[in-house]
């Protein structure tokens, strides 16, 4: 993908992946123990996203991993891992009949997040138009940090 293998992507933001985990997980349980949901807001994927996204869109130049290419590839692959992980977490709902984080209508405008629509928004739109909207913030990101540190 864009001169680079999978793993290489992976790899690279591997601590990315994994704070998606822990962050997938950690509101999955907490949400599961009968916490409240609004104390599991303070746990978010999004933030965990939002910061790879700022990461990648730096080192991607700085330690001379690839460019705007590469960039895209690097969010594709964490937000296509965040969003299918979503997904497993409404199919989980939706096999049990229990609702959870990524279900409840807190976060799903108020109604039943329990369904395969949700599901197929997760998993097709989640790693498709998310990756390519990051892209053009990691832009602008990449594009001042060229203009800030010029390689030897």
């Amino acid at each position: 993908m864009f001169g680079k293998k999978f793993s290489e992507y992976v790899r690279f933001e591997r601590w990315i992946l994994i704070l998606v985990v822990v962050a997938f997980v950690s509101r999955l349980a907490i949400g599961l123990s009968g916490v409240p949901v609004p104390t599991t807001r303070w746990i978010s994927i999004n933030i965990v996203l939002l910061i790879g996204l700022i990461y990648c869109s730096i080192a991607v130049h700085t330690k001379r991993f690839g460019s705007y290419k590469q960039l895209l590839g690097l969010l594709f692959v964490q937000n296509a891992f965040a969003h299918l992980l979503i997904a497993v977490g409404i199919i989980l709902a939706i096999v049990t009949g229990i609702d959870n984080i990524y279900t409840a209508p807190e976060f799903f405008g108020g109604s039943d997040g329990k369904n395969w629509l949700h599901v197929l928004a997760h998993a097709v739109a989640g790693p498709i138009i998310i990756p390519l909207f990051s892209w053009l913030i990691g832009s602008v990101i990449l594009f001042v940090t060229k203009l800030v540190k010029k390689n030897p």
